[in-house]
């Protein structure tokens, strides 16, 4: 079977890539390699996979409708899973056309390309960002998902809007994945952990917000693979208990469509994760103190009932192993001793 991954040369979508090889699928790879965060490790992230058999590294951004039909049209995928997307919540602020153009006019592109050639699931992420200010925890599916705190989370709720539709006028299996706080080796530059890394190693201050008073649902990039596996080879129904007349959020009896969570569901402070990046890179911080940022949440907790019982997944990796493996990564790559 041959799955297109959108995104291939991005953290999640790399690791993804790699797991579909070894498991014997053939992969699409596609990435712009856009230079938001530095490119080279988006190339040595590639360099992982070029040549391997059952790989097609594709250059391509998604906002180009033209060059996608192209390569849909050339490769004929079996699935698609969709992991391009301009991310980030503070970078929303200062850049929104960038959001419009990757998350908005790409996620269009990729839903005609799936329309059009007979796709067989499309997979896309979403985000834990989209519980925006609602405060009850544990996060469920069921669970508003009106109000929203920055451009990113609002872009990606509609995705959600945008694949229910396609779902029920064109009958394209669609499935939403909410990640929840991923971090782990060949990780982003611009998320936290990596941030905070860098700064530890050059033995400059870290920004901690809110004073570290909030908790955050930190799920091991492997762990996120895993489910992301387990999902694509399930294909969502219409949900033949929706009521038309009392509809129930996070659910459809329209549509062949599903939205899972994906976390961890152990939730651990941000002060505690600090201190296991801390001993995993053998130094200490130095903290600067912050208030609370624009678009930010206090907490994330993430309820991955739903995905269990469909898929059978159960997160194993906890902070201490994962941050472990990512210090362990790090410090190989940038070549500290």
């Amino acid at each position: 079977m041959k799955v297109l991954v959108t995104g291939a040369a991005g953290f999640i979508g790399n690791h993804l890539a790699k797991r579909l090889l070894d498991d014997g699928y053939d992969v699409v790879g596609i990435d712009n390699l856009n230079d938001y965060y530095d490119p080279s490790l988006k190339q040595a992230r590639l360099e992982r996979i070029l040549g391997r058999a059952g790989f097609r590294d594709v250059r391509l951004d998604i906002s180009d409708k033209a060059a996608l039909e192209a390569c849909f049209a050339t490769h004929e995928p079996d699935y698609v899973v969709n992991l391009a997307a301009q991310a980030g919540v503070r970078f929303s602020l200062d850049s929104p056309d960038s959001y419009v153009q990757s998350n908005l006019v790409g996620f269009a592109n990729i839903l005609e390309a799936c329309r059009g050639h007979e796709v067989k699931h499309l997979v896309y992420a979403s985000t834990s960002s989209i519980y925006g200010a609602n405060r009850k925890m544990p996060y469920a599916e069921t669970d508003t998902t009106d109000h929203q705190l920055n451009l990113y989370s609002a872009s990606k709720k509609a995705n959600e809007a945008m694949a229910h539709a396609y779902s029920h006028l064109f009958h394209i299996p669609c499935t939403g994945l909410r990640f929840f706080t991923v971090y782990g080796d060949w990780g982003r530059p611009d998320m936290a952990f990596f941030k905070f890394a860098n700064a530890i190693m050059k033995g400059e201050p870290i920004d901690v917000y809110n004073c570290g008073e909030m908790t955050r649902d930190f799920t091991y990039v492997g762990d996120i693979v895993e489910g992301i596996m387990r999902v694509i080879p399930k294909l969502p129904q219409a949900d033949p208990d929706w009521d038309a007349k009392a509809p129930a959020l996070g659910r459809s009896g329209v549509a062949p469509y599903k939205i899972y969570n994906i976390g961890c569901g152990k939730p651990v402070t941000l002060m505690h994760y600090i201190e296991v990046l801390e001993r995993c890179l053998g130094r200490t911080a130095q903290k600067n103190m912050l208030p609370m940022q624009a678009g930010d949440v206090v907490d994330t907790c993430s309820d991955v009932g739903e995905l269990a019982a469909a898929t059978g997944y159960a997160p194993e990796t906890s902070v201490e192993e994962g941050m472990t493996r990512f210090a362990e990564w790090y410090k190989s790559y940038y070549k500290f001793d």
